[in-house]
């Protein structure tokens, strides 16, 4: 007998330029299982990633899976990957996965998946991630615009947002100055999207130092795991 989508239990899968994360979730997007991480290997090629994810799956039950990937992804192509290895820049990611798990996977841009996990849907709704690299997603009333990749945009002195603010940043910079950077950043989104709420996330989030304004939150890592249930909300 086929089992009813309504019973249908998801893996969602976060892979990081430091960690790759699973959880199992039920159909509503409950944690049905406890997080399990492991550090995503150097260097970050498919194979070695595939490898990591496989591993943490063999301990759970699961009937799909569901994939946030650092980088724009097109139909589980991967068309970016700025901070893992090279040969990700047009993998697809989902075949090669679904032949290794033997389920269903569905792949989406890391960011994008924290943002289903965190959003309220209404009105004008941005998410950044600060971590390895920096990501976003913007969400109007609910509904993703896709491909958006503002870390990669400029920000200042000749540099994007990722180069200003991500991981290498930070450790050469300091928390000081990360911050100010930060805050001089989250004042120029305000003014560039007019959202209504951003959503702060990543492991990177614990370094900031100052007060957020009043309609902007720190949502927990956890977001980048729970929004993976979206990728199957047609089913």
């Amino acid at each position: 007998m086929n089992q009813s989508v309504s019973s249908m239990l998801t893996l969602a899968v976060d892979i990081g330029g430091s960690g790759t994360k699973v959880i199992v979730l039920d159909e509503e997007g409950n944690p049905k299982s406890d997080r399990s991480r492991q550090k995503t290997p150097q260097p970050a090629t498919p194979e070695a990633v595939i490898k990591t994810i496989v591993t943490l799956a063999e301990s759970e039950t699961f009937d799909r899976v569901a994939v946030g990937f650092p980088g724009v992804i097109h139909h589980g192509v991967t068309k970016t990957a700025v901070n893992l290895d090279d040969s990700w820049i047009g993998f697809d990611l989902a075949t090669a996965l679904s032949d290794k798990l033997k389920k269903p996977v569905r792949v989406a841009n890391d960011a994008d998946i924290q943002g289903w996990g965190a959003i309220e849907g209404i009105g004008v709704e941005l998410v950044i991630t600060l971590g390895t690299g920096f990501g976003s997603a913007l969400f109007v009333n609910g509904k993703l615009v896709p491909n958006l990749e503002m870390g990669h945009h400029p920000f200042r002195k000749g540099e994007t947002y990722e180069e200003q603010l991500g991981r290498e940043a930070l450790d050469k910079e300091g928390k000081k100055k990360w911050n100010t950077r930060l805050e001089k950043a989250i004042a120029n989104l305000e003014h560039l999207f007019n959202y209504d709420r951003l959503y702060i996330g990543g492991g990177e989030t614990k370094k900031i130092e100052f007060e957020l304004p009043s309609n902007a939150k720190i949502v927990p890592n956890v977001a980048g795991l729970l929004g993976g249930i979206k990728l199957f909300v047609d089913d």
